[in-house]
C-alpha cells in the first residue's frame, strides 16, 4: 500500500537542505540493498539548491557515486549546454564535481543531438535508453508548477495521455514550446515520488491537489511512497 506524506519546513533554503539530506540517505540505503541507486532529477530553482546542498553534505562521502544512475523527468529541447536545460543546471550545481560513471548519466537528447530537431525521435531515443522493463527508480523528484503541472505534463495538454515511457511535448504553455518528458505511467513506476515546491505561487495548486483536484501533480504517485516536500509558503493553503 502506497503512503502519502507531507513534510513542511520554514523556507526554501531549509527545504533544499532537507531534501538533500533525504536524498543522500535514500541513495546510501538503495546501494546497501541493491548495490546501485537510481535517481530521477528535476529542474528549477529549488532543484538547483538541492543539488548544491548535496555537495556540502558530509553524508555524500558515504555514497559510491560511480554506482548511481541519474535520469531526468523532463527536458527542454534545446542545444546541448544551453543554460535553460535541466541537464546543464544539474551539471553546474553538482554533477560535474562528482566521480560519476558517464555511462550512468542518462541525459535526455538535445536539439543538436543525433536526432537533430526531431523531438519525437529524441523521445524514442530516450525510450530506448530506459529499456524494457523500466529501470528501478529509487526516487523520482518533481517540481510542481503554478498550474499544477509536473515534469512537462500540463493540465489539459495531449502529453498527459501519452502511454509510452517518454514523449515529445509540443506547444508547451511554458517556454520553450518543445520538450521531452517522462509520462505518467513511468513516473508512477518509481518506488518513491517526491514533489518539491517552495513559494506562495505554488500554494493554490498544491492546495487544489490535496482537496482532490485532477491536476497532473495529483497523478504523480510512487509505488511505495509519495512525499510532498514543501516550504511553509507553498503549504499555506492546504486544509
Amino acid at each position: 500500500m502506497s503512503e502519502t506524506v507531507v513534510v513542511v519546513v520554514p523556507d526554501a533554503d531549509i527545504l533544499a537542505s532537507t531534501v538533500a539530506a533525504r536524498l543522500a540517505i535514500k541513495i546510501i540505503d538503495a546501494q546497501a540493498v541493491h548495490g546501485t541507486a537510481s535517481v530521477v532529477l528535476t529542474g528549477g530553482r529549488v532543484a538547483a539548491k538541492v543539488l548544491h546542498a548535496v555537495r556540502e553534505l558530509p553524508a555524500s562521502a558515504a555514497i559510491d557515486w560511480s554506482r548511481v544512475d541519474l535520469w531526468w523527468g523532463d527536458e527542454r529541447f534545446l542545444p546541448s549546454g544551453d543554460p535553460d536545460r535541466n541537464e546543464t543546471q544539474a551539471r553546474e550545481a553538482l554533477l560535474d564535481k562528482l566521480p560519476l560513471d558517464p555511462a550512468r548519466v542518462h541525459a535526455m537528447p538535445a536539439s543538436d543531438g543525433p536526432d537533430g530537431d526531431d523531438a519525437i525521435g529524441a523521445a524514442a531515443r530516450y525510450i530506448d535508453e530506459l529499456g524494457s522493463p523500466l529501470p528501478r527508480f529509487d526516487v523520482l523528484m518533481l517540481g510542481v508548477g503554478e498550474d499544477g503541472h509536473v515534469a512537462s505534463l500540463f493540465p489539459g495538454h495531449p502529453g498527459l495521455e501519452a502511454e509510452g515511457p517518454a514523449a515529445a511535448v509540443f506547444d508547451s504553455p511554458k517556454p520553450p514550446p518543445t520538450r521531452v518528458t517522462l509520462t505518467l505511467p513511468t513516473i508512477q513506476s518509481a518506488d518513491e515520488v517526491w514533489l518539491i515546491a517552495a513559494g506562495p505561487d505554488k500554494a493554490k495548486p498544491i492546495a487544489a491537489v490535496h482537496a482532490g483536484a485532477h491536476l497532473p501533480a495529483a497523478s504523480a504517485t510512487g509505488v511505495r511512497r509519495t512525499l510532498w516536500l514543501l516550504d511553509r509558503a507553498a503549504a499555506a493553503e492546504i486544509r
